[in-house]
């Protein structure tokens, strides 16, 4: 290859298979692709060595993206329940996929993930480092850190979570400026406990244009974290958030100078009526990279349904710019989710995204809704339940009431308007007795 990432191959004004695939998806002129590439806007992440990877474009213009979390932790640590949840998620027709393990096999789960996920994988290096490392969090030297991102870069991730924009400055108006909920990213409380403890600065921060090499060399696209995210709605855009948020817009120019690809990650939670206001800052402060959002949490009363708090944000959110969503389960908060709590997050977040690329007129986005309502027109179940967002549950909805008529259903029966519509409208007499 003549080019080091994505980036640098659409500054060349080369057109890379990848682009041509992601365009093909996204009904989009390549060429117009490809110069979103090379503005920022737009990434494909990619590593050199996920070999098997279906491509994914994230950024202004496309579909919105959503993103699944899972991986072992001490109390959780079966490795095959992991990668059959990674399994149903690609099922489900999630994007992307983030190994946040943090204890045992680490690399050996990582490396299986990648072997077979046609999905993008991202994955926090910090969680690992703490995690697999035989030493306390202060004892952890900066080398040692950026050994464990290589690692990963090698191993073939195609984005990585890393909390650069959380230095010592931020660290200490954090302590200036009480917050409720304080640090609620892992990573971002790890690396400030470690400044903190060791009275030094972030190495991410501090040693940039290491990592840049490192993301350069392998083609990792920079997902830079946002360490002082809110974690309830009363911190949402604080002053501890948007000076970090001007921070990771200065890192970003100085990825893109690299040819690196950049996402910038966001809340969290946050009122609905702040929701619209920081998607404006993120891509005025950030210029234009992709806004990869959790959530945003709309309440904080809800656990056990925070896939819905998350879902009514994230529609909200991508509909105003965001162009990522990690979805959010409904054991948020509370556990490690399981299959079901998997799927209903998916779902709920697939939810989300496609309701925003209606409103932001997404191609292709109206067309399905169009058709499931043709489908109802015509009181043609099997076609409404093919057309479902999730099949399967509409499928067991269908048989678990069964009509009398079976063009109808035992909500309205013999009264659905559906069908008595449509007889009308064909000239047919009407009987609902």
């Amino acid at each position: 290859m003549n080019y080091t990432t994505q980036m640098d191959a659409a500054k060349q004004g080369i057109i890379t298979r990848q682009m041509e695939l992601v365009a093909q998806k996204e009904r989009m002129e390549v060429t117009r692709l490809r110069d979103l590439i090379a503005e920022g806007k737009v990434v494909i992440p990619a590593n050199k060595h996920h070999t098997n990877l279906d491509p994914e474009g994230v950024g202004a213009g496309l579909r919105t993206k959503i993103n699944v979390n899972l991986g072992v932790s001490k109390d959780c640590c079966d490795l095959d329940l992991e990668l059959e949840k990674a399994r149903k998620a690609i099922d489900l027709k999630a994007e992307a996929i983030m190994d946040l393990s943090c204890y045992g096999k680490t690399q050996e789960f990582r490396r299986k993930l990648i072997d077979f996920s046609p999905a993008m994988i991202g994955t926090v290096p910090m969680y690992d480092a703490v995690g697999m490392l035989d030493k306390e969090l202060k004892d952890i030297t900066a080398d040692e850190f950026f050994r464990v991102v290589e690692r990963h870069a090698q191993d073939g991730v195609d984005f990585m979570t890393i909390h650069c924009g959380i230095n010592r400055a931020t660290a200490e108006r954090i302590k200036r400026n009480k917050r409720l909920t304080h640090i609620v990213s892992r990573g971002g409380s790890l690396l400030f406990a470690w400044m903190e403890l060791n009275q030094r600065e972030n190495p991410f921060y501090e040693q940039y244009d290491r990592l840049l090499d490192l993301c350069e060399q392998y083609d990792v696209t920079i997902s830079l974290g946002d360490a002082c995210r809110p974690g309830c709605i009363q911190d949402a855009t604080d002053a501890s958030q948007i000076e970090e948020l001007i921070t990771l817009g200065e890192l970003t120019k100085r990825a893109w100078e690299r040819n690196v690809q950049v996402m910038i990650e966001g809340p969290g939670h946050m009122a609905l009526n702040e929701i619209a206001g920081n998607m404006m800052l993120e891509k005025r402060l950030c210029h234009g990279a992709p806004f990869y959002v959790l959530g945003p949490l709309v309440t904080d009363v809800a656990p056990g349904y925070d896939h819905i708090t998350s879902a009514i944000g994230g529609a909200i959110a991508a509909a105003n710019g965001a162009d990522f969503l990690c979805y959010v389960t409904p054991a948020e908060h509370l556990r490690l989710p399981d299959l079901e709590d998997m799927k209903e997050g998916i779902i709920a977040s697939r939810i989300a995204a496609h309701a925003a690329d209606i409103a932001k007129g997404i191609p292709g986005a109206r067309e399905w809704d169009n058709a499931m309502s043709a489908a109802r027109a015509d009181v043609n179940f099997p076609k409404m339940i093919e057309l479902a967002i999730d099949p399967e549950k509409a499928r067991r909805y269908r048989e678990s009431s069964a009509p009398e008529a079976e063009d109808t259903c035992t909500m309205c029966g013999k009264m659905c308007p559906m069908k008595n519509m449509k007889k009308l409208m064909n000239g047919e007499d009407l009987c609902i007795k």
